[in-house]
């Protein structure tokens, strides 16, 4: 059993790396993708105890990135990439480009802060980095919101004040979709669709015309296995993933406490289950892609 999508405390996970990697260990996972958003961080500190710990470690990354605006000019919601460097290490200029990327989160986070105290709501960013941590992100936010009872549950703290129609929407500077898979590529990673359910237009009209923009720029992947498809959702994107040739990625996008529901190796009540087989797949997918 595997699990290639995971996240820690180095951006909006609460396991530490070491808590990670020990949980892995100790329910038998084969293989662990740590893909924490924007940073590589939590992967470059459970490198060393993954190695102790005799467990096979996949560092990579889910990026942030907007897709190009719709005729009306209205902003699109955010489309997720995952990077997975399966034959060497992210280059230093990926790395580079990544701590630009992290300054523009912690800049929207100090907007945000400013527009919910314009909305009467009484925060400090001091109060969301304690939980934010090393990476502080709007399910941070969403905590405090929650903790001092303007909101009654995470979801009202986002649909009121943080989603990007909410009162408090802040606009985050993110790279362009296209940029991002290039980015990704560049630097020596293999780029993947992050859960295509939430990509806004869902028809299969509509993958297959993203789809071939993003394969023109240098997609390889789609995540055909995650805790929120259903079965028509994974039997489509299993499907799409043959008819471009695309490689197959997965994983539960564990979040600990941040996402009860979603357990470490087996996603949402065992809909997840990974065998190692579909990793032995994405290397093989990659030199091949590598030999066209």
């Amino acid at each position: 059993m595997i699990d290639l999508h995971t996240h820690t405390d180095r951006s909006d996970g609460t396991a530490s790396p070491a808590q990670l990697v020990h949980d892995a260990k100790a329910m038998g996972l084969q293989a662990l993708g740590i893909t924490d958003h924007d940073t590589l961080d939590g992967c470059d500190m459970a490198v060393p105890l993954a190695a102790a710990a005799d467990l096979e470690l996949i560092c990579g990354i889910e990026l942030s990135t907007r897709p190009d605006p719709p005729p009306d000019g209205s902003r699109p919601p955010s489309v997720h990439l995952l990077g997975y460097f399966l034959q060497e290490p992210a280059s230093a200029g990926f790395r580079q480009w990544i701590k630009g990327h992290q300054d523009s989160r912690r800049e929207r986070n100090r907007k945000l802060i400013a527009k919910l105290n314009s909305l009467g709501v009484e925060i400090t960013l001091e109060e969301v980095q304690v939980l934010g941590k090393h990476l502080t992100g709007r399910p941070h936010f969403a905590k405090i919101l929650l903790k001092k009872g303007y909101v009654k549950t995470n979801q009202e703290a986002f649909d009121r004040y943080l989603a990007d129609n909410a009162s408090a929407s802040v606009e985050r500077e993110e790279p362009e979709l296209v940029e991002g898979v290039r980015r990704i590529r560049e630097g020596g990673g293999m780029p993947s669709l992050a859960h295509p359910v939430r990509l806004p237009e869902r028809g299969r009209a509509s993958l297959e015309k993203l789809l071939r923009v993003l394969m023109d720029n240098g997609l390889q992947g789609l995540e055909v296995y995650h805790s929120e498809h259903s079965l028509e959702d994974t039997a489509l994107y299993k499907e799409l993933a043959a008819q471009f040739q695309l490689i197959e990625t997965g994983g539960t996008d564990f979040h600990g406490d941040n996402k009860p529901s979603i357990h470490l190796g087996t996603g949402k009540g065992g809909n997840v289950n990974l065998n190692y087989g579909l990793l032995e797949n994405m290397r093989r997918g990659v030199a091949e892609f590598a030999a066209r």
